[in-house]
Order: C-alpha cells, then structure tokens, then sequence
C-alpha cells in the first residue's frame, strides 16, 4: 500500500469514517453526497494528519486539470485582491487552483491570455473584464466553458454572474445627499460599455426622479474608466460646464477621488463646497482627505460566489446548467466627505 492510501487511510481513522467517504469528500463533484457535519470532521482531520491530495493523479482519474482561470481587468484597483482571496478560499476547499491574469483592460491581452488558460485546459473561468457586449465571454459562451463574470455582467445577459446591486447602491448615495438638503446633484459615471456605468448611470436618473429632482445633461458626465485620473477629466469637464452643483455621485471610489482632486485644483473643498459619494468601499477609503462617504461591498464574499457559480457549472456540464445572476446588496457607509450644502 502506498504512503498516500495510508495516510487517506489515516485521516478515515482521525475522522471516525470509512476511507470510501473521505475519498468522496476529496472529489469536488462527489462532495455533496457528504453531510455538512461530516464534513467537517473530515477536513479537520486532514488538517491534524497534514495530508495532502495528489492533485494530479485525481486530476488524471476525473479528466479535470482542477483549475480555474481567473481574469482581472487591473490587480492595482484594490478592490480585486480581496475578490481574488474569496476565489482562492471557495477553489481550494475543492482541490482547484486560480489561475490568474490581469489584462490591464487591454481587449488583444485579454484575448491572449484567454488562449493561454484554454490551452492549460482549465476547468472554468472567472471573468472581471466585461463589458456589455464582449469578444471572449461570447466565446466562451459558445464553446460551453463553464463560466461566472464578477462585479461586471454582459448586456443580455443569460450567464452566470455576481454582481453589485448597482441601482440600489446610487440610490442610497442620492437618498443620503437629499436629506443632507442637496438638490444641485452631479454623477460622475463609469464607462458606458460596462453594465456596472450603465447600470450607475440609470439608477442615479431614476433616484433624482424619486426624489422630484431634475438633472440638467450638463450634470451627468462619464470617465472613461474606473481609474482616478479618469475621475479627475470627468470632473474638470463637469466644474467646466457652469452648472451650478453642491454635490457628486461618483461611480467609484477611485473616481470620486479623482472628483476630490479636481475641487482642489479650482480651490473647492469637499465637503464644505461640494459634497463627494464613492461606490466599493476599497481598502484605505477611511483614510482619504476627507474620509469617504461611499458604498460598502464584501469582496471577498463575491470572490467566493463567483467561484461557488463556476463550480457548479464545471460540476454539473455547463451547457445543461440554468445560469444565474446573483445581486449583492451595498450598503452605505457615512464618512466626512459628505455634510449639508454649504
């Protein structure tokens, strides 16, 4: 017997169950036919005798290469390591490994890398690059790899995704800065081509009409992506337009600081001028200057249903599964970037 069935052997015996179950346990498409109680004490005791699964002969005995691609649009937003954990944690308690690439919101990139993770033969993808109608989703779609976007989804739709309740997170950002008293609000978007801009977008205009308030156009601009530098051309062009504004919906955190530095640079405070919401939350949004008023989200919590998503989709053949898009609720987060109108 070798030394590895004697140690599956071992850890069926710390356990109190038969070896037959701790395999079970240790094959992600058998695992649900042990009980939750189970196992736990399985997986302590595989902890207690230090065992380790050779990934690769089950890898051989499943025809599976137990990994999953994950693909990043920029691994320097901070919000993605955190999404990346939660991946990392869901994958390895079934024996996958991530695979991960960041695209640097590059489309030929994106393409590169996807071929690179097909050729390694990975099991799924996770995708955090999407935009409404994008090339290597549509492909993967077609080609039935078992997928789940993140944080992102596409225009019509029909795959698994998990995203942020979008339209819910502005509305509470707007609800927030009317009862502060502000009417003259403006919304600094993400990119149209994303679902999470559009989405922002369509749910600040319908919580400005909620509350009986009217947008002039020159209130509603766009940055081109999810960065501070872009948050901060967007800004400009909106303190260019005249319009008069005491306050700003950003589309993110990173744009609203951007939104924070443009004030500064035409000699505004924030908030004693203008007031300034973000949306994510991100490590180290407490320390801004003034801290930021934003829309909190668990990260690491969508990292692991994406990955739950992805899964069960490799599981169970993805092309007879009923894909589905999981919303996860914001909530608001008071800071000091956000004060009644001056």
């Amino acid at each position: 017997m070798g030394a590895n069935a004697s140690t599956l052997r071992e850890v069926a015996r710390i356990a109190g169950v038969s070896p037959s179950t701790v395999s079970r346990f240790l094959t992600p498409d058998r695992r649900h036919l042990v009980n939750a109680d189970t196992a736990t004490r399985v997986e302590e005791a595989i902890r207690v005798a230090g065992y380790s699964p050779n990934s690769l002969a089950r890898g051989l005995k499943t025809r599976r290469s137990l990994t999953v691609g994950v693909v990043i649009p920029d691994l320097r937003n901070p919000v993605f390591p955190s999404m990346v954990r939660g991946i990392e944690d869901r994958l390895e308690r079934d024996g996958y490994t991530a695979l991960i690439v960041s695209t640097d919101n590059d489309a030929a990139r994106e393409r590169r890398s996807f071929e690179r993770l097909r050729a390694r033969q990975v099991d799924g993808v996770i995708c955090a690059t999407a935009t409404r109608e994008h090339e290597v989703v549509s492909r993967a779609i077609a080609e039935d790899v078992p997928l789940a976007l993140l944080n992102r989804t596409i225009a019509e739709g029909g795959v698994n995704a998990v995203v942020p309740d979008d339209r819910l997170g502005v509305r509470l950002a707007v609800d927030h800065l009317v009862e502060l008293g502000h009417t003259a609000i403006a919304h600094v978007g993400g990119p149209a081509q994303t679902t999470s801009g559009q989405r922002r977008r369509a749910g600040f205009r319908a919580a400005m009409r909620r509350r009986g308030l009217q947008v002039p156009k020159a209130l509603i601009t766009e940055a081109e992506a999810f960065t501070e530098a872009a948050g901060h051309r967007a800004a400009r062009e909106l303190l260019d337009s005249g319009e008069c504004l005491t306050a700003i919906v950003a589309a993110n955190d990173l744009v609203a600081l951007g939104c924070c530095d443009a004030l500064r640079e035409r000699g505004l405070r924030c908030p004693n001028h203008v007031s300034v919401t973000g949306f994510n939350d991100m490590p180290f949004s407490d320390r801004f200057n003034p801290p930021l008023t934003t829309l909190r989200l668990p990260h690491h919590e969508l990292g692991v249903l994406a990955a739950e998503l992805v899964l069960a989709s490799v599981a169970a053949d993805a092309s007879t599964v009923e894909p589905r898009e999981v919303l996860v609720k914001p909530t608001l987060v008071v800071r000091r970037s956000t004060a009644p109108p001056g």
